[in-house]
């Protein structure tokens, strides 16, 4: 699977803040666009990007900055240059500044710049107690570096928060069980990557079971835990999940579903509420597609089957994004 760089976030284009000099006629509104920041820490001719922060700040206006990206040199892997510590200092350093914030993206990083798995993270916590008024928050990667644990939440009350994505090869036990222990009333909008145990996830469908029960979060209204190894024990989990009666898209993809958690699906509570059930790279039989489709299409579900994969020589199935 490829992963490309944003192109949207929060509904607005992504803007790439120039370098000095660089840019060719005037700049957006500052509310306009999704500022990205990205300079690349081993080209020498480029500014570093803590130059390029509080060049950022000093120019555009952050009271009506509204999205921001962060690439390259804010983030990076354990052989590349990236301060996820530093970065978080400088995001909870400016919150008096970017007063309109109101969505935020960690680490855009493509394949090229870092495998999914060597992104280094940090704490988020900080982050998301600085911005109390924040819409949404995207973060890529989960990994360590020089030691460290890598991708960390604590329990919080965030009362504005609607959309939580966590893009990971291997999603932390501890942060998934930290999700689930936070209030988070407005979220409307979940999507985690569970990833690999080979490239860090200690998830447990014991550690997603608050999540699918849904008490602490009463607004949401579209799920997704994709990615995972485990792919067909989340589906039976699911089927059954007091959370999905509220949900209007669910997304069960990206991971190594099979006819095993179809069925699941299939038989379990009705879904024919749902507008979409994405389940797109997966391992589903031919019959098994027609029967989904045949099962929900006719109440007006959207049921997305795109990416069929077979498994490897070795009958292995394989997750869209691991390393």
């Amino acid at each position: 699977m490829t992963i490309d760089h944003l192109t949207t976030l929060h509904g607005l284009p992504v803007h790439d803040f120039p370098a000095e000099g660089e840019e060719s006629g005037p700049p957006p509104p500052a509310g306009e666009v999704a500022w990205r920041l990205s300079r690349n820490p081993l080209r020498a001719d480029e500014e570093p990007f803590e130059t390029c922060w509080h060049r950022f700040l000093d120019t555009v206006d952050p009271a009506q900055v509204r999205a921001l990206v962060l690439g390259m040199g804010a983030y990076g892997s354990e052989d590349d240059v990236g301060d996820p510590a530093g970065t978080t200092d400088r995001l909870v350093a400016a919150a008096g500044r970017l007063t309109g914030l109101e969505a935020l993206y960690l680490a855009d990083l493509t394949f090229e710049e870092a495998e999914l798995s060597w992104i280094v993270q940090g704490d988020i916590t900080p982050v998301l107690s600085a911005y109390p008024r924040l819409l949404e928050l995207g973060v890529r990667g989960s990994n360590g570096g020089d030691g460290e644990p890598g991708l960390r939440l604590s329990p919080l009350r965030h009362e504005h928060l609607r959309t939580l994505r966590l893009e990971n090869g291997g999603l932390p036990g501890e942060v998934t069980r930290s999700l689930a222990a936070s209030d988070l009333p407005a979220l409307r909008r979940l999507d985690l990557w569970l990833g690999e145990e080979y490239y860090g996830c200690s998830t447990t469908l014991a550690d997603l079971a608050p999540l699918l029960d849904g008490d602490r979060l009463p607004a949401l209204r579209h799920l997704g835990l994709q990615n995972s190894e485990m792919q067909d024990e989340i589906a039976a989990a699911v089927a059954g999940a007091p959370v999905v009666a509220r949900l209007a898209f669910l997304h069960l993809g990206l991971g190594t579903l099979s006819d095993v958690g179809a069925e699941a699906l299939l038989g379990g509570q009705p879904l024919t509420h749902l507008q979409e059930l994405d389940l797109h790279h997966h391992f589903l039989s031919e019959p098994m597609m027609r029967r989904l489709r045949e099962a929900l299409e006719p109440a007006g579900v959207k049921v997305v089957l795109d990416g069929r994969e077979q498994p490897r020589e070795d009958e292995r199935r394989y997750v869209a994004a691991g390393e």
